[in-house]
């Protein structure tokens, strides 16, 4: 029977423990095995070099030095952005998606419920999407987020409809949904939506006045018929 995973201080926890000591766990095995390939590499250039002019013990020892140094800064970075990522549990922040066809980029927003760690790298899971640190754009408050988002999914139905040119009154239910929308959006809220935007809409209103108009008087004009033939 599958059970329900422990999240502690906004990290999930696989048989007790959290996905931060476990990537913690890997990264040490894995810096393990970078240094013994590196001793194996400095194994097989003392083996091999030519003993009529040996390499400098200062070398190698430079080598190690720098090897050690590049390891430490790696290390320092990965925990740096981990903790970045883990200070940012429970907040709403935008984050930067790019699409990879395209290459354009749009803002995503959500509240970010936990964090994971995949290669040293920290990333933001917010709702069903995950983000990596890197693509942070910005932390804001709910208020703000809401406010952003409505914006986006008005903006989006908006969008949808077709010019005005080709609007039929299939498009109404859109259009009263939109009317709905922004008539219920409070003035800061409305401040998200440009001016160009609304009166867009007020132009789709207008047309679609006009068709319901031309549909109704085409109504009366079949009905006045049937009484005349009848």
């Amino acid at each position: 029977m599958s059970t329900v995973a422990n999240i502690v201080n906004g990290q999930i926890e696989k048989n007790g423990v959290s996905a931060a000591e476990a990537k913690k766990n890997e990264t040490a095995k894995s810096s393990e095995l970078d240094k013994e390939a590196f001793l194996q590499l400095l194994v097989t250039q003392m083996k091999y070099q030519d003993p009529l002019e040996p390499t400098d013990n200062t070398e190698y020892v430079s080598q190690l030095a720098t090897f050690s140094s590049l390891e430490q800064m790696t290390n320092l970075v990965a925990s740096s952005d981990l903790n970045r990522a883990s200070q940012l549990v429970g907040q709403y922040v935008t984050v930067k998606e790019k699409n990879e066809t395209t290459g354009e980029e749009t803002i995503k927003g959500g509240k970010v419920d936990y964090v994971t760690v995949e290669n040293g790298k920290g990333y933001l899971n917010i709702g069903d999407a995950k983000y990596s640190i890197d693509d942070l754009d910005s932390v804001v408050d709910q208020k703000y987020l809401n406010a952003y988002n409505l914006a986006n999914e008005f903006m989006a139905s908006l969008n949808s409809l077709p010019t005005l040119a080709n609007l039929t009154v299939g498009y109404k239910d859109i259009i009263d949904n939109l009317t709905g929308v922004l008539d219920d959006m409070s003035t800061y809220e409305k401040e998200f939506l440009s001016p160009a935007s609304i009166a867009d809409l007020r132009k789709y209103q207008d047309r679609m006045a006009e068709l319901l108009h031309i549909e109704e008087a085409e109504k009366d004009s079949k009905s006045e018929n049937k009484d005349e033939e009848g």
